[in-house]
């Protein structure tokens, strides 16, 4: 054959060869499927070897060993030179540049250039392949196989060929996993028509290092460890590769039917190797199948959503939690439409399986393999979210841990342990990765994109706070996924941990009071003096916390001292309303409080003791272990802290927005920063009493000038020093009252920060006409009562802060429960006929009672006179 090969290609070089030879002699020649070039392209570089080892390129001084101009080079007879020039074809050798149209001309007499466009013009890739080859022997896919197998498809309008290695390459693992990798030679050839185009895709400047990365890039170690390849884009994978062939392949429609059937017939076998076989330990490359199909921007599709895409999240969710963490890490790196069409695959799969069944109490959705898979699918995508954002993993709050005790507690005797067990849950793929949900500053994704608001509505949440607490191991619980839940469903989860601890303290106070003979004390019961509020309630409470801490995890019963009443809630919703009030009265210096942010925040000049703080931190707690709304405006920085995170700079611009400002105007200066602010790291504010404090944020500060090169330092300590050194003391009292009812609680695994101040404070969002459908009707009223139908009229008439005032007269507070106004169970009451009395309101039980007066204005003018002046009285 390689005397066959020769004269073709000495043929060639006079240009007196039949295309039949040539037809024969690509038939022979074995494309390397690692080339990227068509068959022509091949040809050509083919005979440039052959030239090359058998005339040399002309420079006297080449260096090159395979080229006839070497002084090493020992000269080869045809019949090798064309062996070896198929050889150093195989493997990418060097070429030296070609030689200069007039030395070509030279050496060739009867080429030119109009008998090379006479030829290109009379060839054709008919005579280049032949016409029956299936392409049996591609075992793997490369962007060029791809190309080159397109080509000659799209030469002959038949697609069969290119369906079948498809169909082949994607329902084999193995081939899979070696298809479209980084390290493959590559060519700087001209691939005309046949290279694919990357599209018009937006990517950040920071990202992409594996997407960006030629393919001569080296690539990890097959046999490398995934915890040792740190950096996520170490797979051998070419995205880049992978992404343009799929954009050429989704083009023709012939090939959707054999990528679908190709991946339900891969992902069994998929599921079975991670399962029992463990491949990923054995090679991390199997990582790459995942990635690869991942590239399908058509899997949402319904082709896909009935059987393919299912069992590709089954398969998905066997790989071990160092897969995952590639996965995720890797995926972070992608642009923003990358990540969201992953994120809406798999949303779109969870809600197609979910309103395409019926669940219940028995066929719960927690059973369906599907919604499971996807969901668990699902986090990769939220902390590739999170990591591709703006992550703060750093300025931790140190979390005051009690110490073990040897001692068996009483739930542990009673087999409750696991139920009460202490410390928070950790995801394990968040501990994987190093980082937390309320380590995201800014996702790429925000958080609520990520919820699915089909499945909330399924899903059991008694049965699943059951799987959650005690059958983690062998039940899915969708609250190791909190992301996907919606914080109406997360509260629901919240209130049966809170209901179960409280009737659990009730049996344990029952026994402790059989073997002690005293009388049981089931609540946590509160007796207290409406003038000495909070004194009263400070001493109770204090004395609780020392002596049995677990007292503040039963319910809560308040009694005001001289009143007769039975706590149903009302009575304890108007405690906490009466203890905010005296709280946060400014006269008592606990607080500051600005006017611009109406929002409150810890006074470092406070002479009050840490026990007050104490109690304050203990009625958050208390508000959400009982399920009440508290009327508390503190910033957010507040909440992440009570969650373990410091406030930083960014944080300011919530608490201290003036400050934030200024800081903001220094960093983004761009003049002499020392001659013109003339700063120090010495900064100054007022005490309690108005009298200015110095303080050094750095020792000497006072002598350290503030700089462009030290200016983000200053900052940094600023921030640190205003919102965690300054009130250290304070704050650190309040999160420990905060904690004594919530420490044992999933309130720091389950919810954001923003989603604790939806807890604590309610939603400002209000939506009156949900009201309105869930509002009950006594003493003689209903929904079609003439009065009702003017009052609902003239509320929803009425401007945004007058309905404020409406709420705040009626409920105690002028925001929305966890929910909406719906579920707020709102009564409206007649209490009397027409008269010029004011409406009244018992805001424990959000009951108006309203008298039927005579018109509709006389009903606005009335109404509108209580909820603006009735504060201090018409409220019971």
């Amino acid at each position: 054959m390689p005397g066959y090969v020769a004269s073709c290609l000495q043929d060639e070089a006079g240009l007196s060869f039949k295309k039949s030879q040539w037809t024969v002699l690509c038939a022979c020649i074995r494309i390397p499927e690692s080339s990227r070039m068509n068959r022509a392209t091949a040809k050509h570089l083919i005979e440039r070897y052959f030239r090359q080892l058998t005339e040399g390129c002309g420079n006297g001084n080449c260096t090159n060993e395979f080229c006839a101009s070497c002084c090493d080079f020992q000269p080869l007879d045809n019949n090798s030179a064309a062996a070896k020039a198929l050889e150093l074809f195989k493997i990418n050798a060097k070429l030296c540049p070609h030689p200069s149209k007039k030395e070509s001309d030279t050496s060739h007499p009867d080429s030119s250039a109009d008998d090379n466009t006479q030829l290109d013009s009379n060839m054709s890739d008919k005579d280049l392949f032949p016409p029956k080859e299936d392409f049996s022997d591609v075992h793997y896919l490369t962007e060029n196989t791809v190309c080159m197998i397109l080509s000659v498809c799209e030469e002959k309008g038949d697609y069969s060929a290119l369906i079948r290695v498809i169909g082949r390459v994607f329902s084999n693992a193995e081939a899979l996993m070696k298809s479209f990798r980084k390290n493959e030679p590559n060519t700087t050839e001209n691939l005309g028509s046949c290279t694919p185009t990357d599209g018009n895709e937006q990517k950040k400047d920071s990202e992409q290092p594996s997407e960006k990365m030629g393919a001569s890039s080296a690539a990890a170690l097959p046999n490398e460890s995934p915890n040792e390849m740190l950096n996520p884009c170490e797979v051998t994978v070419d995205i880049d590769a992978v992404r343009r062939v799929y954009d050429r392949l989704l083009t023709i429609d012939q090939l959707e039917a054999a990528l679908v059937n190709a991946l339900v017939y891969l992902t069994p076998n998929m599921e079975l190797d991670l399962e029992y076989l463990d491949v990923y330990e054995t090679n991390p490359d199997y990582l790459n199948i995942f990635i690869i199909v991942m590239e399908n921007s058509n899997l949402h599709s319904p082709e896909y959503l009935e059987v393919a895409l299912p069992q590709f999240c089954k398969a998905m969710s066997k790989l071990p939690v160092t897969a995952l963490a590639r996965l995720s890490k890797l995926w972070s790196t992608y642009s923003l439409p990358h990540i969201r069409r992953m994120m809406e695959t798999f949303q779109q799969l969870i809600t197609f399986t979910v309103v395409s069944n019926e669940y219940d109490a028995e066929n719960l959705v927690n059973d369906d393999e599907t919604v499971v898979a996807a969901t668990q699918c699902l986090k990769i995508v939220f902390y590739a979210s999170i990591l591709g954002g703006d992550v703060d993993v750093e300025h931790n709050e140190e979390d005051e841990e009690d110490e073990e005790s040897d001692e068996l507690t009483l739930h542990e005797l009673l087999g409750e342990e696991r139920l009460y067990k202490k410390g928070p849950r950790i995801d394990p793929l968040g501990k994987e990765l190093g980082v937390r949900p309320i380590d995201s500053r800014r996702p790429l994704i925000p958080s609520e994109d990520f919820i699915n608001e089909s499945l909330n509505d399924v899903v059991e949440m008694d049965k699943d706070f059951t799987f959650f607490k005690v059958n983690a191991e062998t039940k899915f619980s969708f609250q190791s996924c909190p992301f996907i839940l919606n914080v109406i469903t997360k509260n629901q989860g919240l209130y049966y941990d809170n209901r179960i601890r409280m009737y659990s303290e009730r049996r344990l106070t029952a026994l402790y009071s059989m073997v002690q003979g005293q009388q049981p004390n089931p609540y946590l019961k509160l007796k207290v003096r409406r003038d000495h509020i909070i004194d009263d309630a400070l001493v109770s409470l204090e004395m609780i916390s020392m002596e049995n801490p677990s007292d503040l995890k039963k319910q809560l019963f308040v009694e005001f001292e001289g009143e007769q009443g039975v706590d149903e809630g009302g009575v304890s919703k108007e405690f906490f309303q009466l203890v905010l009030e005296e709280i946060f009265n400014l006269d008592i210096g606990m607080f500051t409080y600005d006017e611009d942010t109406k929002l409150f925040w810890f006074n470092s000049s406070s002479l009050e003791n840490e026990a007050q703080y104490t109690l304050i931190g203990i009625v958050l707690g208390l508000a959400i272990y009982n399920n009440c709304i508290l009327d508390v405006h503190f910033p957010m920085v507040v909440y992440r802290k009570l969650m373990g995170k410091k406030g930083t700079y960014l944080d300011l611009s919530d608490s201290h927005p003036a400050l934030y400002q200024s800081l903001k105007g220094l960093l983004e200066y761009t003049g002499n920063v020392e001659e013109d602010m003339m700063l120090t790291f010495q900064i100054s504010h007022t005490d309690l009493f108005g009298n200015p404090i110095l303080y050094d944020l750095k020792e000497q500060g006072d002598q350290i000038p503030v700089t462009k090169e030290n200016r983000q330092e200053f900052v940094d300590l600023y921030a640190e020093y205003i919102l965690n050194k300054s009130v250290e003391r304070q704050f650190r009292a309040f999160k420990k009252g905060f904690l004594m009812v919530t420490n044992e609680s999933p309130l720091k695994y389950l919810f954001r920060p923003e989603e604790v101040e939806l807890l604590i404070c309610g939603s400002r969002k209000l939506d009156f006409e949900a009201l309105e459908k869930t509002t009950e009707y006594d003493g003689g009223y209903s929904k079609d009562s003439q009065i009702i139908k003017d009052f609902w009229e003239t509320i929803h008439s009425f401007r945004e802060e007058q309905k404020r005032l409406f709420l705040q007269f009626t409920t105690g507070t002028d925001r929305a429960p966890v929910g909406g106004l719906g579920k707020l169970k709102m009564i409206i009451a007649k209490n009397g006929s027409d008269t010029d009395r004011l409406p009244t309101s018992h805001t424990c039980f959000n009951a108006l009672l309203l008298p039927e007066y005579s018109s509709k204005e006389k009903l606005k003018e009335r109404l509108l006179k209580a909820i603006t002046y009735a504060k201090g009285f018409g409220m019971l």
